[in-house]
C-alpha cells in the first residue's frame, strides 16, 4: 500500500460522520506566508489556508486528508487542534452532529512529479508555470479536504501571485485585486457543488486567446492558455472550432446545457496523462500544440481528446461516481462520447472522419492486447483503495469500457441510449451515483432487462472469438451458416453480442457489400438461417460495422480474397476491421508474421484513414521484431525496410501518407545502409520532395541512429543545443535511452 493511500472502507466510514458543504481556500504563490513573512524555500513550497465547512452526521473519529511540509495552524469550531493530530497525511477530528468549521493553515510542496500542484521553469525562457492535477486524491496536496468523490462541495479559492501572472480556476476569472507591490489578489466566485478530484488551480504568465459559443441558453465564455514560449503553435481558431461545434451537439443530444459558467483549456508541460476533465478549467498536454509539421490524424485525435473532457463535463462533473469503483464508467462514457459526437459533427458538417474507424484501428486494439495479458481484470474492477484506481486507468477502463457502452448502445437502440442518459443527467444533476443508476434508466426508456448484460459484460475479464462455420451446397449457395463463438480458458465466458454479418463480393478491383443480416450471437453456435441459399461471396465479415467486442476469424477464400484486394475494401471501417483482424491472427500465430507484413505493404500505402496508417506500419514493426522466426527475422526486416522505402519514394509530396512513411522508414532501419539515409535527411541530402525535416522529426532519426550505434553523445548534445527547449529535452532523453550502453544513459 502506498503513501498517503485511501480505502473505500475507510471513505464510507468518514462519509456516515458529516457531508462536506462549502471550502474557502486561500493560496499564495508568492513565496509568503499569511502575515506577509518569507517562506524559507519559495521556489518549493506555497502557503494554503482552507475554511471548511461540513455537517456532522453522527458521533465519531475521522480525519481530513492534508499533505503537508508543516502544519501552521488548525482548528475546530475555533478550538485549536493539538499538533499531533496531523500525521503529514490527515489532521485527526473528533465530529459530532451539527454544522462545524474547520479552519486549517499549512505550508505545501509544489510538486515536480505531476500530482497537486506542479511547478515548471521554462528553458527557453525562465518563465514559471503552475497547475494542478488532482486526480484521483491530490487536492489535498494543495489544500486540506475530504479528498473522496462523493463528498461534494462549493469551492471558493482566493490566490495571491504575481502581478504579470494569469490566474484561472474552475470559476471564470475575476479581475484582480492590488494587494501590495508586484502581487495582486484574485478571488474567484463560488463552483456549483463539484468533487475535490475536479477543482483546479493554473497559473503563470500564460499566453490566453479568448473566445465566446453562443448557445441556445446564453452565452459562454471560452479561453485558451499556453506557455508564451509554445504560443507561436498555438492554433487557436481550429481548437475553438472543434470546441463550439463539441457544444452544440453535446448540449442536444444529452438535453442538459453546459453546467458551468466559462470554459478554459488549459494547454501545459509535463503533464503525465492527455488531459484532466477540472470543472470549466480543462488541462491538456502542450504536446497537443504541434511545433512540426504533423498528420490530420493527429489532429483527429486532439480533437477526440478535447471531446472527451468536455464530456466529462456531464459525465463525471456534474454527475459523479460515488467510489472509484465506477472509475471505468466515468472514463468509458466519455470515451464512447467522444467518437460518437464527433461522428456526428463529421455528419453535420462534412469533415470526412470516421472517427468509429479510428476507434477500431487505435483504441480497441489496445484493449484487444491489454484484455489478453495476465492482468487483464473486468470492466467493472474492485477499487478497494486508491492503489487500485491507480492501475487500472488502462485501456481495459477505457477502450473496452468504450465498446462495451457500443455494443450496449446496439443492444437496447441508439435513441433509448439517449433517452436513458438524458434521464440520468436530469435526474442526478450535482449528486453522486453508481452503475445502477444509470442502467436504471436505460431499461426504462428501452425495455429490456439489462441485469444479463451487466454480469457478462462488466464482471468478467476475457475477449470471445467468433468464428464463420458454414457448408457450401453445388451451386455455390450457402446450405447452412452459423457463427462460433469461443473464448480463452482462463477467461471462458461466453457472452451475448449484438453482431452483424457482411457479405462482400467483387466488382473488379473493388468489394461491395452485397448482404448485411444483423443478429443476437449467443452461446457456443448461433445460426443464421438469413444467409441459407445465399451465394456464398468473397468476403465473409462477421462483426461487420464493428458492434460487438470481440477477435473474428477468416475462412480461408476471405484471407485471399482480402490479401489481394484490401484496398477495395468500401470504407475505412470495414477496413479497420479486416486491419485488426489480420492482426489479431498474426499475434495469435494464425497468419504468419511475413503474410501479415505483405498485407501492410500491399494495402497502406492507399489507406486513407491516417491513424490506421500510422497504426498498421508500427503493427508491422512489431510483426517484423517479435512474431517472425528468429533465422528469417533479418530478411524479413529488410523487406519491410525496402517496401516503406518504395511506398516513400510513391507518395505524395508534402503528404500525410509521405510524414508517416517517413517516419516508418526511420523506425524501420537496422544497417549501415538505412543509417547512411537518415544521416542524410539531417544534412539536407537525398531528402523525399516535399518532406520537412523539422525539429520533431530531426530527434525521430536521431533516435532511430541512436538505436543502430550510427551516432553517440556528442551529436544528441548537439541537437539538445540546437534545439534548447523543454520538448528537445525530452527527445534528448529519449534519444540517450535508445544508445547501446547504459553508461551512456545517464
Amino acid at each position: 500500500m502506498f503513501a498517503a493511500n485511501i480505502t473505500r472502507a475507510e471513505a464510507q466510514q468518514r462519509s456516515t460522520l458529516l457531508a462536506a458543504q462549502s471550502y474557502d481556500v486561500v493560496v499564495d504563490l508568492t513565496g509568503h506566508a499569511a502575515d506577509g513573512s518569507p517562506l524559507d524555500a519559495p521556489e518549493a513550497t506555497f502557503f494554503s489556508a482552507t475554511t471548511a465547512r461540513f455537517t456532522g452526521l453522527a458521533e465519531g473519529d475521522t480525519t481530513i486528508n492534508l499533505i503537508a511540509d508543516a502544519l501552521v495552524s488548525a482548528a475546530l469550531d475555533g478550538v485549536p487542534l493539538d499538533a499531533a493530530a496531523f500525521d503529514g497525511e490527515h489532521v485527526a477530528l473528533r465530529v459530532t452532529p451539527g454544522e462545524h468549521v474547520l479552519e486549517i493553515a499549512a505550508i505545501m510542496r509544489y510538486s515536480r512529479t505531476g500530482e497537486g500542484l506542479h511547478r515548471f521553469v521554462d528553458p527557453v525562457d525562465g518563465r514559471v508555470y503552475l497547475y494542478s492535477q488532482f486526480e484521483s486524491a491530490d487536492a489535498r496536496r494543495a489544500y486540506a479536504v475530504f479528498d473522496q468523490p462523493d463528498q461534494k462541495a462549493v469551492f471558493t479559492f482566493t490566490v495571491d501571485a504575481p502581478a504579470s501572472w494569469t490566474v484561472l480556476s474552475n470559476s471564470p476569472a475575476p479581475a484582480p485585486q492590488d494587494v501590495r507591490d508586484g502581487v495582486r489578489r484574485w478571488v474567484f466566485a463560488p463552483t456549483r457543488r463539484i468533487a475535490p478530484y475536479i477543482t483546479a488551480l493554473c497559473a503563470g504568465e500564460f499566453h490566453v486567446v479568448t473566445d465566446a459559443y453562443d448557445a441556445p441558453t446564453g452565452r459562454r465564455p471560452l479561453s485558451i492558455a499556453c506557455r508564451q514560449s509554445v504560443a507561436p503553435a498555438l492554433d487557436a481558431e481550429r481548437i475553438f472550432t472543434t470546441t463550439k461545434r463539441g457544444f452544440e451537439v453535446f448540449e442536444d443530444a444529452f438535453g442538459q446545457p453546459y453546467p458551468f459558467d466559462d470554459y478554459a483549456q488549459v494547454f501545459v508541460p509535463e503533464f503525465n496523462f492527455g488531459a484532466m476533465e477540472n470543472a470549466g478549467c480543462v488541462t491538456f498536454r502542450d504536446e497537443y500544440l504541434f511545433r512540426s509539421r504533423t498528420t490530420a490524424a493527429s489532429y483527429e485525435a486532439r480533437d477526440n481528446t478535447i471531446l472527451h473532457e468536455m464530456a466529462h463535463m456531464w459525465f463525471g462533473d456534474l454527475v459523479t461516481m460515488r467510489w472509484w469503483d465506477d472509475l471505468w464508467l466515468n472514463e468509458s462514457f466519455a470515451e464512447w462520447a467522444s467518437h460518437y459526437v464527433q461522428g456526428k459533427i463529421a455528419a453535420r458538417y462534412g469533415t470526412g472522419v470516421d472517427p468509429w474507424a479510428t476507434f477500431t484501428n487505435q483504441r480497441k486494439t489496445w484493449a484487444y492486447r491489454q484484455d489478453q495479458l495476465p492482468t487483464t481484470h473486468p470492466i467493472a474492477a474492485d477499487m478497494h483503495d486508491l492503489e487500485a484506481v491507480e492501475l487500472n486507468f488502462d485501456g481495459i477502463t477505457y477502450a473496452k469500457g468504450a465498446s462495451t457502452l457500443r455494443q450496449l448502445v446496439a443492444f437496447v437502440g441508439e435513441e433509448p441510449f439517449v433517452a436513458g442518459v438524458r434521464e440520468y443527467f436530469r435526474k442526478n444533476a450535482w449528486g453522486n451515483t453508481e452503475l445502477a443508476d444509470l442502467l436504471a434508466e436505460l431499461e426504462a426508456a428501452s425495455g429490456r432487462d439489462l441485469s444479463r448484460f451487466t454480469a457478462e459484460w462488466l464482471q468478467t475479464a476475457g475477449v470471445n472469438t467468433m468464428t464463420a462455420e458454414f457448408e457450401v451446397d453445388a451451386e455455390g449457395r450457402f446450405a447452412s451458416f452459423a457463427v462460433r463463438q469461443t473464448a480463452h480458458p482462463d477467461w471462458p465466458t461466453l457472452r451475448q453480442h449484438r453482431m452483424a454479418i457482411g457479405l462482400y463480393a467483387l466488382d473488379g478491383d473493388r468489394l461491395v457489400r452485397t448482404t448485411r443480416v444483423e443478429l443476437d450471437v449467443d452461446g457456443t453456435l448461433t445460426q443464421a438461417p438469413e444467409l441459407v441459399g445465399v451465394a456464398r461471396p468473397d468476403l465473409v465479415l462477421l462483426n461487420d460495422d464493428d458492434l460487438t467486442y470481440a477477435k473474428i476469424r477468416f475462412d480461408d477464400r476471405s484471407l485471399a480474397t482480402l490479401v489481394a484486394h484490401v484496398a477495395g475494401l468500401p470504407s475505412a471501417l470495414t477496413r479497420a476491421l479486416c486491419w485488426g483482424a489480420t492482426w489479431d491472427m498474426c499475434r495469435d500465430a494464425q497468419l504468419p508474421a511475413s503474410d501479415y507484413v505483405e498485407l501492410v505493404l500491399r494495402g497502406v500505402g492507399v489507406e486513407t484513414d491516417l491513424t490506421a496508417v500510422a497504426a498498421l506500419l508500427n503493427q508491422a514493426r512489431t510483426a517484423v521484431d517479435l512474431y517472425s522466426p528468429p533465422d528469417e527475422r533479418r530478411a524479413l526486416a529488410r523487406r519491410f525496410s525496402d517496401g516503406v522505402r518504395e511506398l516513400l519514394g510513391a507518395a505524395q509530396a508534402g503528404s500525410d501518407h509521405q510524414l508517416a512513411l517517413a517516419r516508418a522508414f526511420s523506425s524501420s532501419i537496422s544497417d549501415a545502409d538505412g543509417a547512411a539515409v537518415l544521416r542524410g535527411w539531417l544534412v539536407g541530402a537525398g531528402v523525399p520532395d516535399g518532406l520537412a525535416v523539422d525539429a520533431d522529426l530531426r530527434w525521430r532519426l536521431l533516435t532511430d541512429l541512436a538505436r543502430v550505434g550510427a551516432v553517440g553523445v556528442a551529436e544528441i548534445d548537439a541537437e539538445r543545443a540546437r534545439d534548447a527547449t523543454a520538448a528537445g529535452a525530452e527527445k534528448a532523453a529519449g534519444a540517450r535511452s535508445a544508445l547501446a550502453s547504459a553508461e551512456t544513459k545517464e
